[in-house]
Protein backbone atom coordinates (compact mmCIF):
# COMPACT_ATOMS: atom_id res chain seq x y z
CA UNK A 1 0.00 0.00 0.00
CA UNK A 2 1.32 3.31 -0.92
CA UNK A 3 -0.05 6.28 0.19
CA UNK A 4 2.45 8.60 -2.35
CA UNK A 5 2.87 7.68 -5.88
CA UNK A 6 6.39 9.38 -7.87
CA UNK A 7 6.48 12.30 -5.62
CA UNK A 8 9.16 14.71 -6.57
CA UNK A 9 9.50 17.15 -3.03
CA UNK A 10 12.56 19.33 -3.05
CA UNK A 11 12.56 18.74 1.08
CA UNK A 12 16.33 19.96 0.93
CA UNK A 13 15.27 22.81 -0.60
CA UNK A 14 12.84 23.91 1.44
CA UNK A 15 14.89 22.27 5.16
CA UNK A 16 14.94 25.94 6.49
CA UNK A 17 10.76 26.25 7.09
CA UNK A 18 11.43 23.28 8.88
CA UNK A 19 14.95 23.88 10.88
CA UNK A 20 13.58 26.62 12.03
CA UNK A 21 10.43 25.73 13.74
CA UNK A 22 12.28 23.09 15.44
CA UNK A 23 15.45 25.22 16.89
CA UNK A 24 12.25 27.83 18.40
CA UNK A 25 10.83 24.75 20.43
CA UNK A 26 14.52 23.69 21.44
CA UNK A 27 15.19 26.98 22.69
CA UNK A 28 11.80 27.29 23.96
CA UNK A 29 12.57 24.16 26.03
CA UNK A 30 16.08 25.44 27.41
CA UNK A 31 14.59 28.30 28.27
CA UNK A 32 11.42 26.91 30.43
CA UNK A 33 13.75 24.09 31.62
CA UNK A 34 16.28 27.14 33.07
CA UNK A 35 13.98 29.72 34.31
CA UNK A 36 12.38 26.09 36.85
CA UNK A 37 16.25 25.20 37.81
CA UNK A 38 15.83 21.39 35.43
CA UNK A 39 12.96 19.47 34.73
CA UNK A 40 10.20 19.01 36.80
CA UNK A 41 11.12 15.44 38.28
CA UNK A 42 8.40 13.13 40.14
CA UNK A 43 9.08 11.07 43.65
CA UNK A 44 10.63 8.68 41.69
CA UNK A 45 13.69 10.91 41.39
CA UNK A 46 13.20 13.34 44.08
CA UNK A 47 12.26 11.47 46.82
CA UNK A 48 8.85 11.61 48.54
CA UNK A 49 5.99 8.91 50.35
CA UNK A 50 3.45 6.82 48.79
CA UNK A 51 0.51 5.35 50.34
CA UNK A 52 -1.74 3.02 48.42
CA UNK A 53 -5.17 3.38 49.28
CA UNK A 54 -8.67 1.25 48.69
CA UNK A 55 -11.27 3.20 48.56
CA UNK A 56 -15.41 2.01 49.42
CA UNK A 57 -16.68 2.90 45.51
CA UNK A 58 -15.33 5.21 42.85
CA UNK A 59 -12.52 7.50 44.06
CA UNK A 60 -12.91 11.04 44.17
CA UNK A 61 -9.83 11.82 43.11
CA UNK A 62 -10.01 15.79 43.02
CA UNK A 63 -11.70 15.71 46.12
CA UNK A 64 -8.97 13.12 47.61
CA UNK A 65 -6.17 16.03 45.92
CA UNK A 66 -7.28 19.08 47.16
CA UNK A 67 -7.52 17.39 50.60
CA UNK A 68 -4.35 16.69 50.90
CA UNK A 69 -2.60 19.40 48.86
CA UNK A 70 -3.84 21.27 51.43
CA UNK A 71 -1.32 19.56 54.01
CA UNK A 72 1.73 18.64 51.50
CA UNK A 73 3.24 19.79 48.71
CA UNK A 74 4.09 17.86 45.34
CA UNK A 75 0.69 15.87 45.61
CA UNK A 76 -0.01 13.37 43.04
CA UNK A 77 -3.30 11.19 43.22
CA UNK A 78 -3.28 8.34 40.27
CA UNK A 79 -6.47 6.30 40.26
CA UNK A 80 -6.47 2.87 38.75
CA UNK A 81 -10.47 2.96 38.35
CA UNK A 82 -10.86 4.46 34.72
CA UNK A 83 -8.18 1.52 33.47
CA UNK A 84 -8.31 -1.24 35.71
CA UNK A 85 -11.86 -1.17 37.58
CA UNK A 86 -9.60 -0.90 40.49
CA UNK A 87 -11.43 1.41 43.58
CA UNK A 88 -6.92 1.80 44.23
CA UNK A 89 -5.97 5.45 44.91
CA UNK A 90 -1.90 6.08 44.83
CA UNK A 91 -0.77 8.95 46.96
CA UNK A 92 1.99 10.70 46.43
CA UNK A 93 3.69 13.58 48.18
CA UNK A 94 7.48 15.50 49.07
CA UNK A 95 8.55 14.38 52.27
CA UNK A 96 8.68 17.93 54.52
CA UNK A 97 12.16 18.72 55.60
CA UNK A 98 12.41 17.45 58.60
CA UNK A 99 9.34 15.52 59.09
CA UNK A 100 9.53 11.88 60.69
CA UNK A 101 7.58 9.16 58.17
CA UNK A 102 5.09 8.77 60.70
CA UNK A 103 4.15 12.17 60.83
CA UNK A 104 3.84 12.29 57.37
CA UNK A 105 1.74 9.37 57.16
CA UNK A 106 -0.77 10.44 59.88
CA UNK A 107 -1.38 13.76 57.83
CA UNK A 108 -1.77 11.81 54.30
CA UNK A 109 -4.30 9.40 56.45
CA UNK A 110 -6.43 12.95 58.08
CA UNK A 111 -6.50 14.30 54.85
CA UNK A 112 -8.44 11.36 53.31
CA UNK A 113 -10.81 11.51 56.71
CA UNK A 114 -11.79 15.04 56.04
CA UNK A 115 -12.79 13.28 52.23
CA UNK A 116 -14.83 10.02 53.57
CA UNK A 117 -14.32 7.60 55.75
CA UNK A 118 -14.81 3.99 53.56
CA UNK A 119 -10.98 3.48 53.36
CA UNK A 120 -8.26 0.99 53.88
CA UNK A 121 -4.42 1.68 53.83
CA UNK A 122 -3.04 -1.20 51.71
CA UNK A 123 0.42 0.22 51.89
CA UNK A 124 2.47 2.95 52.66
CA UNK A 125 6.58 3.77 51.93
CA UNK A 126 8.67 6.12 51.04
CA UNK A 127 11.65 7.04 48.45
CA UNK A 128 14.79 8.92 49.95
CA UNK A 129 16.73 11.56 48.42
CA UNK A 130 19.41 9.45 47.42
CA UNK A 131 17.40 6.85 45.94
CA UNK A 132 15.96 9.27 43.84
CA UNK A 133 19.32 10.77 42.60
CA UNK A 134 20.56 7.29 42.00
CA UNK A 135 17.78 6.59 39.56
CA UNK A 136 18.21 9.75 37.59
CA UNK A 137 22.02 9.08 36.85
CA UNK A 138 21.05 4.98 36.33
CA UNK A 139 18.53 6.97 33.62
CA UNK A 140 21.02 9.31 32.04
CA UNK A 141 23.37 6.40 31.48
CA UNK A 142 20.89 4.18 30.03
CA UNK A 143 20.12 6.91 27.52
CA UNK A 144 23.46 7.78 27.13
CA UNK A 145 24.64 3.73 26.75
CA UNK A 146 21.70 3.59 24.34
CA UNK A 147 22.93 6.42 22.06
CA UNK A 148 26.56 5.74 22.10
CA UNK A 149 26.22 1.89 21.21
CA UNK A 150 23.84 2.84 18.38
CA UNK A 151 26.55 5.51 17.28
CA UNK A 152 29.35 2.45 17.15
CA UNK A 153 26.56 0.14 15.14
CA UNK A 154 25.99 2.91 12.53
CA UNK A 155 29.65 4.13 12.17
CA UNK A 156 30.67 0.58 11.49
CA UNK A 157 27.35 -0.66 9.76
CA UNK A 158 27.18 2.65 6.82
CA UNK A 159 30.17 5.64 7.63
CA UNK A 160 30.50 7.64 10.69
CA UNK A 161 28.76 11.13 8.94
CA UNK A 162 25.61 8.71 8.95
CA UNK A 163 26.20 7.57 12.84
CA UNK A 164 26.46 11.08 13.98
CA UNK A 165 23.33 12.60 11.92
CA UNK A 166 21.59 10.06 13.54
CA UNK A 167 22.63 10.62 16.98
CA UNK A 168 22.04 14.17 16.42
CA UNK A 169 18.97 13.62 15.19
CA UNK A 170 17.68 11.42 18.23
CA UNK A 171 19.17 13.98 20.71
CA UNK A 172 17.17 16.68 19.04
CA UNK A 173 14.29 14.30 19.64
CA UNK A 174 15.16 13.60 23.13
CA UNK A 175 15.55 17.54 24.16
CA UNK A 176 12.73 18.34 22.52
CA UNK A 177 10.50 15.95 24.37
CA UNK A 178 11.56 17.30 27.54
CA UNK A 179 10.88 20.36 26.87
CA UNK A 180 7.89 20.15 25.99
CA UNK A 181 7.38 18.63 29.65
CA UNK A 182 8.48 21.37 30.87
CA UNK A 183 6.59 24.47 29.46
CA UNK A 184 4.02 21.85 29.88
CA UNK A 185 4.71 21.47 33.61
CA UNK A 186 4.42 17.75 32.82
CA UNK A 187 6.64 15.38 35.36
CA UNK A 188 9.27 13.26 34.83
CA UNK A 189 9.24 10.08 35.88
CA UNK A 190 10.10 6.16 35.76
CA UNK A 191 7.72 5.56 33.05
CA UNK A 192 8.57 8.63 31.03
CA UNK A 193 12.01 7.82 30.79
CA UNK A 194 10.72 4.11 29.24
CA UNK A 195 8.94 6.24 26.60
CA UNK A 196 11.99 8.26 26.10
CA UNK A 197 14.06 4.95 25.51
CA UNK A 198 11.46 3.50 23.45
CA UNK A 199 11.61 6.96 21.57
CA UNK A 200 14.84 6.29 20.82
CA UNK A 201 14.95 3.45 19.03
CA UNK A 202 11.75 4.30 17.02
CA UNK A 203 13.72 7.41 15.97
CA UNK A 204 16.89 5.65 15.13
CA UNK A 205 14.86 3.30 13.32
CA UNK A 206 12.95 5.84 11.14
CA UNK A 207 16.29 7.11 10.26
CA UNK A 208 18.17 4.21 9.65
CA UNK A 209 14.97 3.29 7.09
CA UNK A 210 16.11 6.34 4.86
CA UNK A 211 19.54 6.03 5.17
CA UNK A 212 19.65 3.29 4.03
CA UNK A 213 17.25 4.07 0.74
CA UNK A 214 20.51 6.95 0.65
CA UNK A 215 23.24 4.15 0.42
CA UNK A 216 21.19 1.60 -2.45
CA UNK A 217 20.62 4.67 -4.69
CA UNK A 218 24.47 6.05 -4.29
CA UNK A 219 25.09 2.77 -6.15
CA UNK A 220 22.67 2.92 -8.60
CA UNK A 221 23.23 6.93 -9.39
CA UNK A 222 26.56 7.42 -8.65
CA UNK A 223 27.05 10.66 -10.56
CA UNK A 224 24.38 11.84 -9.37
CA UNK A 225 24.62 14.90 -6.28
CA UNK A 226 24.09 14.06 -2.71
CA UNK A 227 21.34 16.32 -2.05
CA UNK A 228 19.03 15.09 -5.11
CA UNK A 229 20.02 11.17 -4.01
CA UNK A 230 18.86 12.30 -0.58
CA UNK A 231 15.52 13.82 -1.63
CA UNK A 232 15.32 11.11 -4.12
CA UNK A 233 15.26 8.22 -1.17
CA UNK A 234 12.71 10.33 1.15
CA UNK A 235 10.04 10.61 -1.59
CA UNK A 236 10.51 6.67 -2.04
CA UNK A 237 10.23 6.20 1.99
CA UNK A 238 7.57 8.96 2.34
CA UNK A 239 4.83 6.33 1.83
CA UNK A 240 6.38 4.05 4.50
CA UNK A 241 7.57 6.80 6.86
CA UNK A 242 3.42 7.74 7.35
CA UNK A 243 1.86 4.54 7.29
CA UNK A 244 4.18 3.49 10.26
CA UNK A 245 4.38 6.92 12.26
CA UNK A 246 0.54 7.49 11.68
CA UNK A 247 -0.59 3.42 12.84
CA UNK A 248 1.71 3.91 16.23
CA UNK A 249 0.57 7.37 16.77
CA UNK A 250 -3.08 6.30 16.63
CA UNK A 251 -2.51 3.56 19.33
CA UNK A 252 -0.07 6.45 21.37
CA UNK A 253 -3.18 9.10 21.03
CA UNK A 254 -5.19 6.17 22.39
CA UNK A 255 -3.30 5.34 25.25
CA UNK A 256 -3.14 9.17 26.01
CA UNK A 257 -7.49 9.63 25.64
CA UNK A 258 -8.51 6.50 27.10
CA UNK A 259 -5.24 5.57 29.52
CA UNK A 260 -6.49 7.38 32.33
CA UNK A 261 -3.64 9.57 35.07
CA UNK A 262 -1.72 6.07 35.32
CA UNK A 263 -0.21 6.20 31.64
CA UNK A 264 -0.65 9.93 31.18
CA UNK A 265 3.28 10.76 31.34
CA UNK A 266 4.24 7.57 29.29
CA UNK A 267 1.80 8.04 26.83
CA UNK A 268 2.04 11.83 26.08
CA UNK A 269 5.89 11.42 25.88
CA UNK A 270 5.00 8.66 23.28
CA UNK A 271 2.91 10.96 21.34
CA UNK A 272 5.42 14.16 21.26
CA UNK A 273 8.56 11.53 20.44
CA UNK A 274 6.28 10.14 17.67
CA UNK A 275 5.73 13.20 16.03
CA UNK A 276 8.92 14.79 16.27
CA UNK A 277 10.75 11.65 15.73
CA UNK A 278 8.84 11.22 12.33
CA UNK A 279 10.23 15.11 11.77
CA UNK A 280 13.67 14.79 12.28
CA UNK A 281 14.14 11.79 10.07
CA UNK A 282 13.60 13.87 7.06
CA UNK A 283 14.44 17.67 8.10
CA UNK A 284 17.19 17.31 10.48
CA UNK A 285 19.13 14.06 10.17
CA UNK A 286 19.27 14.02 6.31
CA UNK A 287 20.17 18.09 6.40
CA UNK A 288 23.16 17.08 8.95
CA UNK A 289 24.33 14.35 6.45
CA UNK A 290 24.60 16.51 3.52
CA UNK A 291 26.28 19.33 5.95
CA UNK A 292 28.87 16.85 7.26
CA UNK A 293 29.64 15.29 3.59
CA UNK A 294 29.99 19.37 2.02
CA UNK A 295 32.30 20.08 5.18
CA UNK A 296 34.20 17.09 4.33
CA UNK A 297 34.45 18.00 0.65
CA UNK A 298 35.88 21.10 1.76
CA UNK A 299 33.06 22.81 -0.70
CA UNK A 300 30.03 24.83 0.31
CA UNK A 301 27.93 24.28 -2.96
CA UNK A 302 24.57 23.10 -1.86
CA UNK A 303 25.34 19.85 -4.28
CA UNK A 304 28.24 17.51 -2.08
CA UNK A 305 28.89 14.09 -3.91
CA UNK A 306 29.70 11.08 -1.77
CA UNK A 307 31.37 7.91 -2.71
CA UNK A 308 29.14 5.02 -4.24
CA UNK A 309 27.61 2.04 -1.54
CA UNK A 310 28.20 4.51 1.67
CA UNK A 311 29.30 1.07 3.48
CA UNK A 312 33.13 1.25 4.93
Amino acid sequence: MELFRDTHFDFLGRKWWFILPSLILLLAGFVSLFAKGGPLYSIDFKGGAEMEVRWEGTPPVDRIRAAVSSRLRGVSVVSAHDLTGSNEVLVSAELPAGGPLTQVRQTMDHALSTVSTGYSIRNFEAIGPQIGQDLRRQALMATAGASGGMLLYLSYRFRPAYGVAAVLAMAHDALITVGLFSLLHQEISLTVVAALLTLVGYSMNDTIVVFDRIRENRRTHQREPLAETINRSINQTLSRTFLTSGLTLLTALSLLLFGGDVLHGFSLALVIGIVVGTFSSIFIASPILLAWEQWRAGSKAPHASLSAGGVQ
